[in-house]
């Protein structure tokens, strides 16, 4: 419960961002509204051992080289006083802070599966994706395109339609699993599947908070929750809407708040 309350109160931006982005009033959206840079984000709290913090891309911007960068830091937010132009190279010079760029390929990082230990893994039919004690649903993490009609009731076309690593729609995340010897290793995860340790011995003892760097082609990004344990009541009363409905897109007709609208359209 405890660990549930606090990934729901951290899935959400850090009002300390870089100059050329924008939040929306929940933020929980990120857009970086001109030139390529200064669109450095954090989560708004540290995260737990074990939670992912989990974006979706949603706009993209052609005539830029370049893609979403993503990782962990160690430095409050708060204590900048100037947010840096770019994760890579300048928050990674200040120290404590461990970025990489996602790309169209080359992703991976992982250890061969023969040498990742038996605690680390999940059989791939399993519904949960498993980093080291950590269980995460799986279907959270998958981006999928083409959203809309029926796309809600998830059939088996609709749940292995997956993404390249940089499409629009496509989720990327960030987490950090605590080691025997008191550090920690860096999780990246791209629609549903982990990329292996990227980073090693880091302090898990000090805060760590997500970062998000909304660079280059990657213009937009909202921040997709990841339930623990037992789904919230919110979670479910999505449930229940997306259900009852024939159009996913016709959430908008509804006389809900916009901010229930957005969040019922995001799975």
């Amino acid at each position: 419960a405890t660990m549930a309350a606090r990934c729901r109160l951290a899935a959400r931006f850090h009002h300390v961002h870089g100059s050329n982005v924008r939040l929306d009033a929940s933020r929980t959206r990120a857009t970086r509204v001109e030139s390529f840079a200064n669109g450095l984000c954090f989560s708004q709290e540290p995260l737990a051992p074990g939670q992912v913090f989990l974006v979706e891309i949603e706009e993209k911007e052609a005539g830029w080289c370049g893609h979403l960068r993503v990782g962990l830091t160690a430095h409050d937010p708060q204590s900048l006083t100037v947010v840096p132009e770019y994760s890579l190279p300048d928050l990674v010079n200040m120290g404590d802070t461990w970025v990489f760029a996602i790309t169209r390929s080359h992703n991976r990082v992982a250890v061969d599966w023969e040498e990742t230990p038996a605690r680390a893994r999940c059989p791939p039919w399993e519904p949960f994706l498993c980093i080291e004690q950590v269980r995460i649903p799986r279907d959270t993490l998958v981006g999928r395109s083409q959203p809309g009609r029926y796309s809600h009731i998830l059939d088996d076309l609709f749940r292995s339609n997956v993404l390249p690593a940089t499409a629009r729609r496509s989720r990327i995340g960030v987490l950090y699993a605590p080691q025997p010897d008191g550090t920690a290793d860096m999780h990246i995860i791209i629609n549903g599947e982990d990329m292996g340790p990227s980073a090693r011995r880091l302090p898990a003892t000090r805060p760590l908070y997500a970062v998000v760097d909304i660079f280059a082609s990657t213009k937009s990004v909202r921040v997709i929750p990841v339930e623990y344990g037992f789904p919230s009541l919110q979670t479910l009363c999505r449930i229940a809407i997306q259900k009852n409905i024939v159009h996913r897109l016709a959430i908008d007709t509804l006389n809900l708040p916009l901010l229930l609208k957005n969040f019922c359209k995001h799975e």
